[in-house]
């Protein structure tokens, strides 16, 4: 039988890479790794996707994840759920304070209404890409589709309402040196963005880029503020563990 690895001490990073502004990447995070995300210069967006990355039919949930919380955006202390009902990752640390969880991404008759059309074979690598096609290409490294394209997040950008239900594009809401710590609660599959959030109004090319490192920070203890911010995460807890049988009577 293979001893189990001994994790190294917590805070240790143990990979990271720098996402350029409009491009794609992907992980797969072992369970008490954390993703860190930076906006690195002030005013990026970061789509999201997140999925077991033992078993991709079961991926993040948004409907669930907010109603369960009783929110309509993510923060600290905020689980993101499965359509399981188990939880895939949490956030542990966010210096931003709001992440858009409804808007979605943009598309490629969006991004060339708004910026002009510019193609790899004019442009190169600054070329404008689009977030719904960059997540598709990064799906398809993992056998997934556009049956695979839910509901995602984006971290680092704001979205308000105003008294006629209009949504609405805050600028200049995450500075440079922003950052979220995603806690992976089960082996987690991240699918990431970088292009322009749908709802930005600015219409100059201008894709800002995402520092990512993984990070060991250990399992989530009986007094996490994820696991007690909702009495319903208390639950969400109870279902990874009967899933992943740590305790005798999580596998009763």
């Amino acid at each position: 039988m293979n001893a189990i690895p001994t994790p190294p001490p917590v805070g240790t990073v143990v990979r990271s890479e720098l996402v350029p502004g409009a491009r794609h990447w992907s992980v797969e995070l072992a369970r008490g790794y954390a993703l860190r995300l930076t906006d690195v210069e002030g005013g990026a967006n970061c789509a999201a996707l997140f999925y077991n990355a033992r078993n991709h039919l079961e991926r993040y949930n948004m409907a669930d994840t907010l109603k369960a919380q009783h929110t309509a955006f993510l923060t600290r202390g905020h689980c993101l759920y499965s359509d399981m009902g188990r939880i895939l990752v949490s956030l542990i640390e966010d210096s931003v304070g709001w992440h858009d969880a409804f808007c979605g991404v943009g598309n490629a008759e969006l991004t060339a209404a708004r910026y002009g059309v510019s193609t790899y074979q004019e442009s190169r690598n600054a070329c404008h890409r689009n977030g719904r096609d960059s997540l598709l290409v990064e799906l398809g490294k993992w056998g997934l589709g556009l049956a695979d394209l839910v509901a995602n997040v984006n971290f680092f950008s704001k979205v308000g309402v105003d008294g006629e239900g209009n949504l609405g594009f805050v600028r200049g809401h995450s500075p440079a040196g922003a950052h979220v710590m995603l806690r992976a609660e089960m082996e987690t599959l991240a699918v990431l963005d970088t292009c322009p959030h749908p709802l930005d109004p600015g219409t100059t090319w201008a894709p800002r880029p995402v520092r990512c490192e993984v990070v060991y920070v250990g399992p989530a203890s009986e007094d996490d503020v994820c696991r007690l911010s909702r009495p319903e995460n208390v639950r969400g807890y109870a279902n990874n563990a009967r899933y992943h049988c740590q305790h005798d009577h999580a596998c009763v």
